[in-house]
This record gives structure tokens, C-alpha cells and sequence, in this order.
């Protein structure tokens, strides 16, 4: 006779690792930097979103080097970085801190993307999601103006020019990266392409 099983299952907090700990907890910090940033509490959210980045380099260091990766993780890692991310150029827009443009242009680029992927899998031809190099330029210049944008404000510093060519280059690079990704995209909708997909990250 086969034997029962009868050890509890372990409970969502016992399965959840440390770097899965840690995204929660950035995800947890969302809400309380847009609210740091509607209140004008600069020096605090510019503080916060900082420690935002360096728990998002964090939790991918340890899962890899003490081989804690978990599917998870593998999920909610990147929604935690795109709401972090989208939610903070909507925040600072309403503010005034950038142009409402740029953040239209960053949202517009993950609504392209995800919609992508969603009517592929519709039409029956799931997309392979890998990086592409434009990708990860797109999102450090991302990360990286927001930063500025928020440290700007928080130090009350003018640096012109160079915040103009900062808003200009993270602008080309979230344009050509939503470019990049619809080209391939198309490609492998109309059957022209292999394996060379991309990752919205």
C-alpha cells in the first residue's frame, strides 16, 4: 500500500528565500517613495529609491551566488522592477520633476511590449523572451535619470544642459529599444526569424 504523506506543506513564508524577501520588500517600498514624491519629500524619496536599486542588485547576487533561484523570483523580480520603475516617471511627471512626454514614451514601451507578448501567445506563437543589449542600456539610463531627476530636486542643484542630454539619451534609448523589440517581434510573427526573441527588461 502506498504510504501517506502526512508532513504539513511548507507555508508561503517557509518557501520564500531571501532574495524573494527582498523584492517583496521593494515592492513593499513602491507605494511609500510615489507618496515621499507627491508630498515633495525629496531627500527621502531619493534615499529610498536608491536603496530600491541596490536591493534590486542584491537579490539577483545572492540567488545566483548561493544558488537560491526560484521561479518566484524569476517572476516577480521583473514586475517589481517595471512597477517601480513606471510608477516612479508617472510620479515624478505629476509633480513636474519631467516632462509628461518622456514618461508617456516609458509607459508606452511596456504597454507595446507586454501586448506584444500577450497577442502572440493569443495567435498561438508564444515569443521566447530573452535580453537585448539595447534593452539593458534602455533600463540603466532609465534607472539612472530617475536617480537624477529625484537627486536634482532633492539637493536643489541645476545642472541644465546636462539634464536635458540626460532626458534626451534616456528618451532614444526607450525608443530604440521599443523598436528593437517590435522589429523582432514582427519577425517572428511573420515566421522570418529563429530564436533571436527578446526580454522586456
Amino acid at each position: 500500500m502506498p504510504t501517506l504523506n502526512l508532513r504539513p506543506r511548507p507555508s508561503i513564508m517557509e518557501r520564500m528565500t531571501i532574495p524573494n524577501l527582498i523584492t517583496v520588500a521593494r515592492l513593499i517600498l513602491v507605494p511609500i517613495i510615489l507618496a515621499l514624491i507627491v508630498r515633495e519629500q525629496w531627500i527621502a524619496a531619493f534615499g529610498l529609491f536608491v536603496v530600491a536599486g541596490l536591493s534590486d542588485f542584491a537579490d539577483g547576487y545572492i540567488a545566483r551566488r548561493f544558488h537560491m533561484e526560484s521561479r518566484f523570483g524569476a517572476y516577480m523580480d521583473p514586475v517589481a522592477d517595471k512597477l517601480l520603475m513606471v510608477s516612479i516617471y508617472v510620479a515624478l511627471a505629476l509633480s513636474g520633476a519631467i516632462p509628461a512626454w518622456l514618461t508617456g514614451l516609458v509607459v508606452a514601451r511596456d504597454v507595446l511590449i507586454v501586448s506584444a507578448v500577450l497577442l502572440s501567445g493569443a495567435l498561438e506563437r508564444p515569443v521566447e523572451i530573452r535580453p537585448l543589449l539595447v534593452s539593458k542600456l534602455n533600463t540603466a539610463a532609465q534607472i539612472a535619470f530617475a536617480a537624477f531627476a529625484l537627486g536634482i530636486n532633492a539637493f536643489r542643484v541645476e545642472l541644465g544642459a546636462v539634464e536635458t542630454l540626460a532626458m534626451l539619451l534616456t528618451a532614444a534609448l526607450t525608443a530604440a529599444s521599443a523598436g528593437a523589440y517590435l522589429h523582432l517581434w514582427l519577425r517572428h510573427m511573420t515566421g522570418r526569424s529563429g530564436v533571436e526573441d527578446a526580454e522586456a527588461r
